[in-house]
């Protein structure tokens, strides 16, 4: 298809962006370094990206042959990136196991065209999609064969950028048990069916309709979402999105793989892509070490140090030291659900004081040694303004057992102002290996510390004390979903002082300033059902802290909770399931 004036404009400005000499390069300590000690940037992109143009034969073959191996593999070590280059593709049914990502290499969606299905359903699991975790969908066109797409996912499985032409279905065949969800930055042309989904998170896109909701959904900035209405039924609707930039990605430009990184954008409403083109920069894939499964963490800490931005391609990364990521806007960016399994106990990747840092699409698995922290964004007080150019931090999951006993006090730690975190998962495992209270034992999931903090789709479970703790000004949070730790042994071992239990989400008593909405907090205490949890949320009762559309359910009865928030709102009750709400707090 002929490229339009505007999409000529871009393309133009990618083109001579990639013949122009880098800035970072420029600015990179490179130089400095002996020539002979240099790494390579660039290079293939390993056995486990596998690359389709519309020539390729046999490409349902190795769609499924794929599938077959990952499909019940929930905790394998098998890590898998499809990319599919610009073109159309007739009759594919592309279905996504465990660990595997597909993506296609355009500018924008609509540049490569499945007429078929990119599917995930949950026959492995006997109809429950709830297990369904860890896989993901981006930068596609979908023209489904039956009108009606389905995408029946749990946590940590994003859809992204990606253009369906008719609907989507987010449960299972047969309607059965469902635990999602996130979508951004795409358009849906016709209605989307939650069905059985109990929560979902869109964010930044386009719906044709919307046909239901079970417990907890919530949009901002979506456009043709159902009006606000909680908690009947239970939508949270912002119009817009206060700050967004979305995950970057990567494509092709003629044969060439860059990096696209898209701009920063306020207030946000939409998707980035409807004229065709989204608006950002770009940078080549020679400006990244492409790291490969089995090199050392003092290896990738040289790319960094030489200047280059990282391009962890699928597969399991052990590291006996942390990754340190200390210059400003650099890239770290996984294909394939690429894994980081610190070992001996230390922290797996640590952010300095810097502008503009892109952490997207990468699991943190913690080790046999228990980590401090898994994650550190900034260094403890600092106080820098980062507004302009706000790190993200997107797609990025952290596990704590599960494929093992892992360990870790605290899983991700924000100290930078303005951080952007876009969608993560924090899992303390609840089955699997190596898990019970304190065999994985983790006490806090996120922690943020830093100012002006914006997080858009929170999901954090099962953490042995505090899920969120919340200690810096002027936070947001649009969407949280959460299960407290169901294998707590008795009352006692969750007694925080004189109240009953820790909160899922709780924003330390000194600050004066934090806001958040679509909150929902589950209980599941299957060891000791008597276990009373006092309340989902706390928080200051100060004026400016506010809480929007909150709720806490038990689930069959499997303990209860007191209250919503602070002492307000009914307890639940019984085996009934049923949510009890706050609207608004104060």
């Amino acid at each position: 298809m002929p490229a339009s004036p505007t999409r000529r404009t871009v393309l133009g400005a990618v083109a001579a962006a990639a013949s122009a000499p880098s800035l970072l390069a420029l600015s990179s300590p490179a130089s400095a370094q002996p020539r002979a000690a240099a790494l390579p940037g660039g290079g293939d992109l390993g056995p486990n990206v596998i690359v389709f143009d519309p020539s390729t034969a046999g490409i349902q073959g190795r769609l499924d042959a794929i599938f077959q191996q990952q499909q019940s593999a929930q905790f394998g070590t098998g890590r898998y990136q499809f990319l599919f280059k610009p073109g159309t593709y007739n009759s594919i049914n592309a279905q996504i196991g465990f660990y595997t990502s597909i993506s296609g290499l355009g500018l924008s969606p609509d540049d490569t065209t499945i007429n078929g299905d990119v599917t995930v359903d949950a026959g492995w699991f006997n109809g429950n999609a709830t297990q369904n975790f860890w896989r993901s969908a981006e930068n596609l066109a979908l023209n489904p064969v039956s009108g009606t797409d389905r995408w029946a996912v749990a946590q940590a499985a994003p859809f992204r950028r990606m253009h369906v032409k008719g609907g989507l279905n987010l449960s299972p065949t047969g309607y059965g048990w469902a635990s999602g969800g996130y979508i951004a930055d795409s358009k849906i042309d016709g209605t989307v069916g939650p069905y059985s989904q109990q929560q979902w998170y869109t964010r930044d896109s386009s719906v044709g309709g919307w046909l239901n909701a079970v417990w907890n959904m919530v949009f901002s900035g979506v456009q043709g979402a159902p009006a606000q209405s909680f908690p009947t039924p239970p939508y949270t609707t912002l119009a817009t999105t206060p700050f967004s930039r979305e995950k970057p990605f990567l494509y092709l430009n003629g044969t060439e793989y860059r990096v696209f990184l898209p701009e920063l954008r306020t207030n946000a409403s939409g998707v980035t892509w409807g004229s065709g083109t989204p608006r950002g920069t770009s940078l080549a894939l020679t400006q990244f070490y492409v790291a490969k499964p089995g090199v050392t963490a003092a290896t990738l800490n040289a790319a960094l140090t030489q200047g280059l931005h990282l391009l962890l391609t699928p597969g399991i990364y052990h590291l006996d030291q942390p990754i340190l990521v200390q210059r400003a806007n650099t890239v770290v960016l996984g294909l394939g659900f690429a894994t980081l399994v610190p070992d001996n106990g230390v922290t797996a990747m640590k952010v300095s004081d810097v502008d503009g840092v892109r952490l997207a699409g990468f699991l943190i698995d913690a080790g046999t040694v228990n980590s401090t922290t898994l994650l550190e964004v900034g260094p403890l007080g600092t106080s820098t303004d980062h507004s302009a150019n706000p790190t993200t931090v997107q797609d990025v999951f952290v596990r704590i057992g599960g494929a093992g006993a892992g360990k870790a006090t605290t899983s991700m730690v924000i100290n930078n102002r303005h951080t952007i975190i876009d969608h993560t998962w924090l899992w303390r495992a609840d089955h699997g290996t190596g898990v019970g209270w304190d065999t994985n034992r983790a006490d806090y999931g996120l922690v943020v510390n830093g100012a002006d903090v914006l997080v858009t789709g929170l999901f954090v479970e099962h953490f042995n004390k505090y899920d969120v703790q919340w200690n810096g000004q002027r936070g947001r949070t649009i969407f949280f979903q959460n299960e407290k730790a169901y294998d707590a042994p008795n009352q006692a071992a969750i007694q925080n002082g004189s109240t009953l239990g820790y909160a899922a989400y709780k924003v330390a008593d000194t600050v004066t300033t934090h806001e958040a909405w679509g909150l929902g907090s589950y209980c599941y205490y299957n060891v000791d059902p008597t276990i009373h949890q006092g309340q989902g949320f706390a928080a200051p009762a100060v004026a400016g802290v506010k809480f929007h559309d909150l709720l806490v359910i038990s689930l069959g009865g499997m303990g209860q909770y007191d209250h919503v928030i602070n002492g307000i709102g009914s307890p639940t009750s019984g085996t009934s399931t049923t949510p009890s709400t706050v609207v608004s707090f104060p």
